[in-house]
């Protein structure tokens, strides 16, 4: 994108950061390319190596890639920070964070409710690599501060917290894993990258899937960690060169050109939910709503002061997990608009039951204070829902027909 005198807008960002016409063709639209290797014009060196020493150009697409550069650009510009480093999904991105900053004998302080694929990545795989690893409620700011050790290096948080909705005060933990030496890096996938801002708030590595909200659409799986060039360009050659989880450049492309959209969706998406998560408070058969943009969030001052979206993503309670069962494949049968499946931030509203006892098996293994803070959020179960695009009306009557 050419320079301009002010700072470009979220739309004009989005539709032109990383972008510009191709100087072989003129072409409006951006190029793919699906090139593993390319020419080279200088005798370069073999190594990952030796991108430290000013190598230029492109060499390899698991080094880096014309197309997934560019997407790379488009989402550090619209999240606000200097390099971005784009790979195969979103767990790539959160295991390129964990194995490039941690080392065997180091201490990281996780969040006790996360996506399943990171709490168990932190609670089975990290341990068993020497890492030691505390998992905490990081909404709990006196138990983070009694959690931090002379040699924790990271403090990994997620906010809103998925799948309950609970939020976390980026400032505050920034605060406290900067007095140590640490850095902070948040899972920001339910808020997106216009959600809040991230990097205000004084976290040095911001973590999304881009199989959500960034490419909207459902159709290609990805991951994004944006934060510092100097912190991405390690990542760059830990996670990308040597583990090799890199973005393919037609997912790239494929993500790019959805998220040229997503401040438009965004606000279609706050708007949804916001109707959605109004009506289903005034349903008989539903006992609780969490949605950080209504008054009645547990922690809704937070999300005034830090969310600048309140996103689409709605959790809500029926009952007993005997009711939560029921009414799941009442939906399963019954929901015409709404698609019953995992997932979540498309054009599409999805919907699935999250019974609280088999998670705690699984995922989490929360005990004492932890397992009653995501109890006064998710009770036995929750549902998971995902407001897409559609009208309002319509997804209020398909969850009325489901829910009779």
């Amino acid at each position: 994108m050419k320079k301009i005198n002010r700072r470009p807008g979220p739309m004009t960002t989005a539709i032109h950061a990383g972008e510009g016409p191709d100087p072989a063709t003129g072409a409006s639209a951006p190029p793919l390319h699906m090139s593993s290797t390319f020419v080279s014009s200088d005798v370069a060196g073999f190594s990952a190596h030796d991108l430290e020493d000013g190598q230029d150009g492109f060499i390899y697409s698991r080094w880096d890639n014309p197309t997934v550069a560019m997407l790379e650009t488009k989402i550090a510009a619209l999240q606000g920070t200097e390099s971005c480093l784009c790979l195969a999904s979103g767990m790539a991105a959160a295991t390129a964070i964990f194995l490039t900053f941690l080392s065997a004998g180091d201490h990281v302080v996780v969040s006790d409710v996360s996506y399943a694929g990171v709490a168990e990545l932190a609670r089975e795989t990290l341990p068993r690599l020497g890492i030691e690893v505390s998992t905490v409620d990081v909404s709990d700011l006196s138990a983070l501060d009694a959690a931090i050790k002379p040699n924790t290096k990271l403090i990994h948080t997620e906010t809103p917290v998925n799948p309950i909705g609970r939020l976390t005060d980026l400032s505050t933990v920034s605060a406290l894993a900067h007095r140590v030496g640490a850095l902070h890096s948040c899972d920001a996938t339910f808020a997106s990258p216009l959600g809040m801002d991230a990097v205000a708030l004084g976290v040095d590595l911001i973590m999304h899937s881009i199989t959500k909200y960034i490419g909207g659409h459902g159709d290609a799986v990805g991951g994004a960690v944006a934060g510092r060039a100097d912190l991405i360009a390690r990542m760059r050659k830990e996670a990308a060169i040597h583990h090799g989880g890199v973005l393919s450049p037609f997912n790239a492309w494929l993500i790019a050109r959805g998220l040229s959209t997503l401040p438009l969706r965004m606000k279609a998406h706050q708007s949804g939910a916001l109707a959605v998560a109004s009506w289903l408070e005034t349903h008989p058969r539903v006992s609780r709503v969490v949605y950080p943009g209504l008054p009645s969030h547990p922690q809704a001052e937070l999300a005034l002061r830090q969310m600048t979206n309140f996103s689409g993503m709605i959790a809500f309670q029926v009952g007993d997990a005997q009711e939560g069962r029921t009414v799941a494949q009442q939906m399963i049968d019954r929901l015409q608009v709404i698609h019953y499946a995992v997932s979540l931030g498309h054009h599409r509203s999805l919907i699935f039951w999250m019974e609280t006892e088999p998670l705690m098996e699984t995922s989490f293994r929360l005990k004492g204070a932890q397992l009653q803070s995501y109890r006064d959020f998710a009770g036995d179960g929750i549902f998971r829902l995902s407001v897409g695009l559609e009208d309002a009306e319509d997804l209020i009557a398909d969850l009325e027909e489901a829910l009779a």
